[in-house]
């Protein structure tokens, strides 16, 4: 049976989880499918991942920049491409399910996404109730509900107590990005 895993929390290092399970499940021959919310693919992850066999990283048709710097319209224009994107990401999963292997999907940022209402959280909860039996899943990000700790089978918080950015040092590429 598939679980529903969690990386959530302030600190650095929910993606490189979520990827560190993608590699085990690509290891172990099953097919991956990983999307990306408030996201660009300039980061070294995809380009890794990309070149993997049986992973597939969905490409980030449009980027947004920050969501506290969105318009209105823009706001509306990122729903409609978030909400296509886990759709999508649902669709793949399901296909890869279907071959009857156990299969893992990574929605990352899905928390920020649905925090900002670009994916509505009934629908992913719904998801994870009707999600195929062999479909292990994902979910990264800051602030989970409850309602999406609780559908959840591992929680894993991961807390900043240090960061050089408090120093003044920027997001280095290979290591934030």
């Amino acid at each position: 049976m598939g679980c529903v895993h969690i990386y959530c929390g302030d600190g650095k290092g929910k993606t490189t989880a979520a990827v560190g399970l993608a590699v085990r499940m690509q290891g172990c021959g099953y097919p991956v499918v990983i999307a990306r919310f408030l996201k660009t693919d300039d980061s070294g992850e995809v380009r890794a991942l990309g070149s993997l066999p049986g992973i597939t990283v969905i490409p980030c048709r449009k980027s947004f920049g920050f969501t506290w710097q969105m318009t209105e319209e823009q706001k509306e224009e990122a729903t409609c491409c978030y909400s296509a994107l886990f759709e999508e990401a649902a669709v793949l999963a399901q296909d890869a399910c279907s071959r009857g292997e156990q299969a893992l999907l990574i929605l990352d940022e899905i928390f920020a996404a649905m925090g900002n209402g670009f994916v509505e959280e009934k629908r992913v909860l719904d998801f994870l109730k009707k999600r195929p039996h062999n479909l292990e899943i994902a979910l990264t990000g800051r602030n989970p509900s409850d309602r999406m700790t609780e559908a959840a089978d591992y929680v894993s918080e991961i807390l900043c107590r240090k960061h050089p950015f408090e120093k003044g040092l920027g997001a280095r590429r290979g290591i934030e990005f």
